[in-house]
C-alpha cells in the first residue's frame, strides 16, 4: 500500500501548506488594513508601522477576523464606520492574496 501512504503524505503537506498561506494571507491583510487606519488616524513612518503591527497582533485574540474590526471600529471611532472598515477589509484581503502569489510566481 506504499500508493495510500503516498497519497496520505501528499495530502497532508498539501493541507499544511493552504494552512500556512492562508495565514500570511490574513497577517498581510492585517497589515495593510493597520497601513490603512494608521493613515486615517495621521500616523507616519515608525508610527504607523507600529500601529499596523499592533492591529496584526490584535488577529490573535481570536478565530476569524472580529477581533480586529472591533479593534479598528474602537480605534476609528468617529473617522470611519464599521461598514467602511469591513469594506477595506475585504479589500486588503484580495490585494494580500494578489501579493502573494505574485510572489510565489516570482519564485
Amino acid at each position: 500500500m506504499p500508493d495510500m501512504n503516498d497519497r496520505a503524505r501528499a495530502f497532508e503537506t498539501r493541507f499544511a501548506q493552504d494552512a500556512e498561506m492562508q495565514f500570511r494571507a490574513e497577517a498581510r491583510r492585517n497589515r495593510l488594513l493597520g497601513l490603512w487606519a494608521a493613515e486615517r488616524l495621521g500616523r507616519t513612518g515608525d508610527e504607523a508601522d507600529a500601529y499596523a503591527a499592533a492591529v496584526v497582533r490584535a488577529d490573535f485574540e481570536e478565530a476569524g477576523p472580529e477581533d480586529v474590526i472591533r479593534k479598528l471600529v474602537a480605534d476609528l471611532n468617529g473617522v470611519e464606520d464599521e461598514a467602511a472598515i469591513r469594506a477595506k477589509l475585504a479589500e486588503c484581503e484580495v490585494l494580500a492574496k494578489s501579493q502573494l502569489a505574485d510572489q510565489s510566481s516570482d519564485s
